[in-house]
């Protein structure tokens, strides 16, 4: 397989590797575990989630006559993802009353049409065609547009009734073994809805940017109220059933269509291709695999992870390869463009061990340097070194969730580790470290969302001695809203800027990344707004930095 090529492999072959019971600690927050392990009971309770499959229901499924629907079915917009060279991925959801359950529509199927042109009027249609728009998959539908121009924009939109939808601009990834000059990416993260407004996607819609990495927390599994908490709306109340944390299928399809309600969001999608992937609160805050934040049965947690995990996928532009079954969804996988990049985009939740010492900042030790744990499963670390060892990429570049530099909390000895992040599975980066030498990989970047603030780390070869080889860069994005307005010098700044001498930059805005590639080097821009409380805020270019190629390590530009 090519690396411009979509990865696959089978859903799921392996779980997290875990201690043996019998050194697994036990007594956590005051002598009781903080969460419970997965039971063979559990297990047979959540892979009988009904996935209600449009093949099994689609002969006694009534079709509604699309003449009949009164009112806007497109108010979710538009969007694509995963370019691939001579494909591209369209997807839209039918929604006429986005805040109703069911999306104000009957369990019925709706055909929809297609278009995909050379031009944003329409009048030169390269492609065209039918999907069908099931009840069961709440509505969304997705085409996989093949035989089209490498390396080329094009324009789509879809139709039903007397309605057309919003137009959406894409494009398709240079073919294989094209000598691409230059790459332009953007990268966005946690936008909590209840935090803000979605200024900084407003501004990304604009960027000249040719796809844009979204690296979790999409959404946030947490109430939002009336007013939408930080927006504090005074034209409009939403409804009450979204006062409430997500746990069902219904629960997450409504609370997917309060985002893409928002018209900024909406804006980002309809101009730029993305590449998705998720963290935590796509499901739940810091779930570890099949083990839950709070004490709650492993088949209830199961239940509802498989729940969110469907709503992900039918409201995100993701190609019929990751389609999950059950609790169980194959996020991980490959993206090429030319010559100039590989994209290994990565799953760091479902596969991962329980984070040590009851997750939180903790003083590292035996349990959290257990060469045992795992951030990505044994299957999903092979195949991103064996995808490193085939790589002919000038740039191997690694979308993923939580910080991979290691991040001390204070600049003496005592100094705390976050658990959640690749600190408190410090073997298994190494193993990736190590694995990305062997290969030959010479211009290594991660990118990173998670934590709300914009940081750029030189990546070491020791990660606990400040003065080895840099081998690597990480671009890490802050949010888009999460943790309201913020601050250019959080409270912690000068403690972790001492601490951590390969952090070359830290910024508490909101905003987003952009990163251009070329053979010779690439760089690195940190777009902030200084509000988002309020609508409308400009965007600024907080810090500019540079890494040459074949010389890691960044350097203001």
């Amino acid at each position: 397989m090519t690396a411009a090529q979509t990865s696959m492999a089978p859903v799921r072959d392996d779980r997290p590797a875990e201690l043996p019971t019998a050194t697994r600690p036990s007594a956590r927050n005051g002598g009781l575990d903080r969460r419970r392990l997965l039971t063979g009971a559990g297990a047979v309770a959540a892979l009988a989630f009904s996935m209600s499959l449009p093949a099994a229901g689609t002969a006694s499924a009534a079709v509604l006559d699309a003449r009949r629907i009164t009112e806007d079915p497109f108010t979710l917009g538009v969007a694509s993802g995963d370019p691939l060279p001579g494909s591209v991925l369209i997807w839209t959801r039918l929604a006429p009353r986005p805040y109703a359950p069911g999306g104000g529509l009957p369990a019925s199927r709706v055909e929809v049409r297609w278009e995909l042109a050379h031009d944003e009027g329409f009048r030169r249609i390269v492609r065209r065609g039918w999907v069908t728009a099931h009840a069961e998959y709440g509505h969304s539908v997705r085409a996989e547009i093949q035989g089209l121009d490498s390396g080329r924009v094009y324009h789509y939109r879809f139709l039903t009734g007397s309605w057309t939808s919003p137009t959406g601009r894409t494009r398709t990834a240079p073919a294989a073994g094209a000598r691409n000059a230059s790459l332009t990416l953007a990268a966005v993260s946690c936008q909590a809805y209840h935090d803000g407004y979605f200024t900084a996607h407003r501004h990304l819609a604009a960027e000249d940017v040719d796809v844009v990495f979204h690296l979790g927390d999409y959404l946030y599994e947490y109430a939002v109220n009336a007013t939408g908490g930080a927006r504090n709306y005074t034209d409009r109340r939403l409804p009450a059933h979204f006062n409430r944390e997500t746990v069902t299928l219904e629960d997450y399809r409504l609370r997917y269509a309060l985002y893409k309600s928002d018209p900024d969001l909406r804006a980002a999608h309809a101009a730029h291709p993305f590449v998705v992937t998720w963290d935590d609160h796509e499901t739940e805050n810091n779930y570890a695999g099949e083990i839950p934040e709070n004490d709650v049965p492993p088949e209830e947690f199961l239940l509802r992870r498989a729940a969110a995990y469907r709503a992900y996928w039918e409201n995100q532009p993701l190609r019929t390869p990751q389609r999950p079954t059950g609790p169980d969804m194959r996020l991980y996988r490959r993206i090429g463009f030319g010559r100039l990049a590989q994209f290994d985009i990565l799953d760091t939740r479902q596969y991962r061990s329980d984070q040590a010492y009851g997750d939180g900042w903790r003083t590292p030790g035996p349990e959290s340097e257990d060469p045992a744990r795992t951030m990505t499963g044994a299957a999903q670390e092979r195949w991103l070194l064996d995808g490193w060892r085939d790589s002919a990429a000038t740039w191997n570049v690694v979308p993923q969730q939580v910080t991979f530099a290691q991040r001390r909390d204070v600049p003496t000895a005592a100094y705390k580790l976050s658990m959640d992040a690749w600190d408190g599975y410090p073997a298994s980066r190494q193993r990736l470290l190590d694995g990305a030498e062997a290969a030959g990989v010479a211009n290594l970047m991660v990118l990173t969302g998670d934590v709300h603030v914009s940081y750029a780390f030189d990546l070491k070869k020791d990660s606990d001695d400040p003065a080895s080889r840099t081998v690597g860069t990480e671009i890490v994005t802050t949010s888009v809203s999460s943790g309201k307005d913020g601050a250019e010098r959080p409270a912690n700044w000068e403690n972790q800027t001492r601490a951590n001498p390969h952090m070359r930059h830290y910024n508490g805005r909101r905003g987003y990344a952009l990163v251009t590639l070329t053979e010779t080097a690439a760089r690195a821009d940190f777009r902030t707004v200084p509000s988002v409380t309020t609508p409308g805020a400009p965007v600024t270019t907080a810090a500019s930095f540079v890494t040459e190629a074949g010389n890691p390590g960044l350097t203001p530009a």
